[in-house]
């Protein structure tokens, strides 16, 4: 734990230094990010922003500090999980008092789409079509394929799961780490992931749900990350999560591996969004024009190993190309159309009532 917490301070003092020597490339640079490269009082504007984020904070403090200084916008920075700060979004419509919904799952943000502002951004052609949504009210900030998550020293190397049918196994029961899907936008795409691989048309897709939600034993969490914090700290021997969060505590040591489910899986991006009625718009549209600049997308990938949106990105060392890895037919409008009841759906298999 020790060497976690010691490689984390490193990385963020090795993030401030990085984004600081960048100040010129990509739209984190450039006017519409606020300022000419950022350099000097003069250029800075000044402002104030409030952000909501499921993010983790080792994510978001050094994005979030860089973006401060280039542009001189103070930022307060609001945290929870992906569902409820949805429904805080929701309860304030009639008077907003966020500006910028950041992260959570883009089916997420989709389903939600009336509570957000349409927006292009600036950077809009220098990113990847396919991750791109059909009605801009938000924008993708980085692919996140979902894993299997296991730790090396409960797991022996010939039992480790390969597929999500191999979650079933009895061995497994009341040890796997997985989130409610109402509270994580992360996990909800995992359940659409599962519920495509087996057919979300069908019975099969929910037999095999019924099964996993039985295997779960009941230990359903609240949050994201007590998923891969659950299972490097040996709480859980499996469980289900972000590629990216399971390769963070790969990088810093812990003995922990991940498996790219064999049935497919799904690489459905995160997202960044306006809030409808923001204060603050002009603030607001600088951060998401920040966040997809090829500054910060290049040190989403070198620090975070969090897949970049763009088309200039450079491959990530080490990780398969998405266009390598199985992935499921994931219909996206679909499971952004059907939350509510997918979700609610999901609920009556927990408490009994399917």
């Amino acid at each position: 734990m020790k060497k976690r917490v010691m490689s984390g301070v490193i990385a963020l003092l090795i993030i401030a230094l990085a984004l600081a020597g960048c100040g010129g490339s990509g739209g984190a640079g450039s006017n519409e990010a606020g300022g000419e490269s950022g350099s000097g009082e003069a250029a800075k504007s000044k402002g104030k922003i409030t952000i909501y984020s499921p993010n983790a904070a080792e994510v978001n403090n050094p994005i979030v500090k860089e973006f401060q200084d280039r542009t001189g916008i103070e930022v307060q920075l609001i945290s929870g999980g992906t569902g409820e700060l949805l429904k805080r979004v929701q309860a304030e419509e009639a008077n907003p008092l966020g500006d910028v919904f950041w992260a959570g799952g883009a089916d997420s943000l989709e389903a939600y789409k009336q509570y957000f502002e349409p927006y292009k951004t600036s950077e809009f052609d220098n990113l990847q079509p396919e991750q791109i949504g059909s009605s801009q009210h938000w924008t993708p900030f980085a692919a996140l394929p979902m894993v299997i998550m296991y730790n090396k020293e409960l797991v022996k190397e010939d039992e480790v799961p390969k597929s999500w049918m191999d979650l079933l196994d009895a061995k497994w029961k009341g040890k796997i780490a997985f989130v409610d899907p109402a509270k994580s936008g992360s996990s909800y795409t995992q359940l659409v992931t599962m519920l495509t691989a087996f057919g979300k048309d069908g019975d099969q897709g929910w037999n095999y749900v019924k099964k996993f939600v039985e295997n779960i034993d009941g230990k359903l969490l609240s949050s994201s990350g007590m998923v891969y914090k659950g299972v490097a700290d040996k709480e859980f021997p499996v469980g289900v999560t972000l590629e990216e969060a399971a390769l963070r505590y790969v990088e810093g040591g812990a003995p922990v591996g991940i498996m790219y489910p064999e049935e497919g899986t799904s690489a459905v991006p995160d997202g960044a969004a306006i809030i409808k009625g923001a204060k603050n718009m002009e603030e607001a549209k600088q951060f998401i024009d920040f966040l997809v600049g090829k500054d910060v997308q290049s040190l989403i990938q070198k620090e975070f190993k969090r897949r970049s949106v763009r088309k200039d990105a450079e491959p990530i060392e080490g990780i398969p190309a998405i266009s390598e890895m199985k992935l499921v037919n994931y219909d996206f409008d679909w499971a952004a159309a059907n939350k509510d009841e997918l979700i609610k759906k999901f609920n009556r298999i927990v408490t009994g009532q399917e």
